[in-house]
């Protein structure tokens, strides 16, 4: 099986929404100047021990700016690396709905208002959403396309206590129900190699959010940035790293795991943080992606091959 008229097994973002607009559409990243209610003492001041205090943002240009400046800035350079015609405004740093109705309605407004922005996706947390906010988000939905991104990592609780999450997967499951009524598209972001996660573990995250229909999946790997809580346990040796072949192989079990109408939002790192520790090989991001696709090819499988498979 082959997805969206590409030699991909898996059902890659990208190539759905060329599928959908016709053109390159890219997601231009940005920093709307939230933060997180586990640093400013909400819930914790610490965070989550793999968060290096920039908020999972992969800063390319000044976050002084304002959101039209950003977004000038991005849409200029994807015309000219990735040759993009469209654009969704990425709120990506910290937790984009960390602040009152009025101000997200004008923070997003000023998004939306730029000529080349179809949509928005809206990187938070489950626990920072509400009915009020996500009646404001689904009302974008009638004129523009529209994502909200939950920061999961795992349906373990003994994970999610782990890494200092500061919710439980119930918080996550209730977010999803409320933002689902509202036709809104939702991905959630899952981390692979976790402490104490086993293989199993990993293909059950894959499994029950497929069960709870997830629109798409952003996959990341457990790794070590420098300023982190990680830091000092993978020098005592308590955080393992996944091998290169060792994450290749658990990626394409997870695809098989997920339905296959489940869009990918990313599979491989992008080596933009010039502050990671480990692992090394995680900045190879096109050599991980080719051997995802050599393995699949191998294996004659594909995204949703073992989804009815107990």
């Amino acid at each position: 099986m082959f997805f969206n008229n590409k030699d991909k097994r898996y059902n890659r973002f990208s190539d759905y929404l060329r599928n959908l607009y016709g053109v390159k559409v890219y997601k231009v990243t940005l920093d709307a100047g939230f933060t997180c209610p586990n640093r400013d003492g909400t819930i914790s001041n610490e965070g989550c021990i793999f968060c290096d205090g920039g908020g999972s943002f992969s800063q390319l240009y000044p976050n002084n700016i304002s959101i039209k400046e950003q977004l000038d800035l991005g849409i200029a350079l994807s015309k000219e690396k990735y040759k993009a015609q469209k654009f969704l405004a990425y709120f990506q740093a910290y937790s984009n709905t960390y602040k009152p109705v009025k101000e997200l309605e004008n923070i997003y407004n000023q998004a939306l208002s730029h000529e080349d922005v179809i949509g928005m996706s809206i990187g938070t947390r489950p626990d920072c959403v509400d009915s009020e906010k996500l009646d404001l988000i689904a009302s974008y939905t009638k004129n523009h396309y529209v994502w909200l991104e939950y920061g999961l990592q795992s349906i373990h609780e003994k994970s999610l206590k782990f890494i200092n999450r500061g919710h439980s997967f119930e918080t996550f499951v209730n977010a999803l129900k409320e933002t689902q009524k509202r036709n809104i598209n939702v991905c959630a972001h899952v981390i692979l190699g976790l402490p104490n996660e086993t293989k199993q573990d990993m293909l059950e995250t894959a499994k029950v959010l497929g069960d709870l229909g997830v629109n798409g999946v952003k996959i990341h790997l457990l790794c070590v940035l420098n300023n982190t809580r990680l830091v000092k346990l993978y020098y005592q040796g308590k955080i393992p790293m996944m091998e290169e072949d060792e994450y290749v192989e658990t990626a394409c079990d997870f695809l098989e795991m997920l339905p296959p109408d489940v869009t990918i939002h990313r599979l491989a790192g992008n080596g933009l943080k010039p502050n990671m520790l480990a692992p090394a090989w995680l900045s190879k991001k096109f050599v991980v992606l080719n051997k995802i696709d050599k393995l699949l090819e191998i294996r004659n499988s594909f995204q949703g091959a073992k989804r009815n498979i107990s």
